[in-house]
């Protein structure tokens, strides 16, 4: 445990330095935030905000991460899974933020190119854990003392949860520190549960990245002075994903990360919706965070809610597991 403690605290001093190192180069580079054209009227402002912020929080948190990590208990390979799998998908969100920067608008690789690389990222991670003896292909059902072998259906299973995870948390990032507070949450979450199951060195690389999401919190609360861009958002979304398969408790992203699940439901009944009657609307604006913004909550109380509904669902998610 006093491993994954100096991790939380070196990854927030580095991720302090790296955003203070970080900032003036977007800022010269012009890498700027392009906002997308029916954002709600108070994102306009933020237009040119640097973006691509989420090189702080990976940079603190794999070195932070992997010190402490191989200076820990329990598997390295799993540390070092967890972490291939964010660096994977944080390529892809660095590939879409430097399109959007070139092209100087909010379009970047298209939705169809990003699932086709994210799929085959995603199926070659669940392979390698359904192959893995640290891993395997048995999942533990939260709330009761059991496991369910799923086979060979594991690996797509998986690959569907880790996509779907990655791109729920892209979509959670859209407003001033929601995902940055949200995130901390969760990877604390995963910090402790890997430590009680001995996977001490899992645990370190979670709580780095707790330390990381900190240190950029100082950049990203409202009014943010710096962006994580799909960069950020796809790296966190694949650790929490690849943590959550790596302790076998896929299943309890659906509490520690409900609000990036609601981040994707909201938008697909928003597109179904509007399908299905010719152009109404259920929502104000998806994701959901966007409808409570218009609906007159200042986002930075958003942060707040979904930050301590978080909190609660991660206490009740040990509940499950403790089942």
């Amino acid at each position: 445990m006093h491993n994954t403690i100096l991790a939380v605290f070196l990854s927030f001093v580095c991720g302090i330095v790296l955003g203070r190192i970080l900032l003036p180069i977007l800022h010269k580079l012009k890498f700027g935030q392009n906002i997308y054209e029916l954002a709600p009227e108070a994102h306009k402002k933020k237009q040119g905000t640097p973006t691509m912020g989420g090189l702080v929080i990976a940079g603190a948190a794999l070195l932070s991460g992997c010190i402490f990590g191989f200076l820990s208990e329990g598997s390295k390979g799993i540390l070092v899974a967890m972490f291939v799998l964010a660096l994977a998908n944080m390529g892809i969100g660095f590939a879409d933020d430097m399109t959007k920067i070139r092209h100087k608008e909010n379009k970047g690789l298209t939705p169809r190119q990003k699932l086709i690389i994210q799929t085959v990222v995603a199926v070659a991670f669940s392979v390698w854990c359904y192959f893995s003896p640290a891993v395997g292909s048995s999942i533990r059902i939260p709330f009761f003392r059991a496991e369910l072998n799923l086979g060979i259906l594991y690996i797509p299973i998986t690959a569907f949860i880790i996509v779907g995870t990655t791109n729920s948390a892209n979509l959670l990032d859209g407003l001033d520190g929601l995902l940055t507070s949200v995130s901390y949450v969760d990877f604390a979450f995963f910090s402790v549960l890997a430590g009680m199951l001995g996977e001490s060195a899992l645990g370190a690389g979670c709580g780095a990245i707790v330390g990381g999401c900190f240190a950029f919190l100082y950049y990203n609360a409202f009014p943010a002075r710096m962006f994580m861009g799909d960069t950020g958002s796809m790296f966190l979304g694949g650790a929490v994903s690849a943590a959550a398969v790596l302790t076998r408790q896929p299943l309890i992203l659906l509490l520690v990360a409900f609000w990036m699940m609601m981040s994707s439901i909201s938008d697909l009944i928003q597109f179904a919706y509007f399908r299905a009657t010719h152009g109404k609307r259920f929502f104000k604006m998806a994701p959901i965070h966007h409808h409570f913004e218009l609906c007159g909550i200042h986002e930075s109380k958003i942060v707040v809610i979904y930050t301590v509904t978080t909190i609660l669902l991660s206490l009740l998610a040990f509940v499950g597991i403790a089942g």
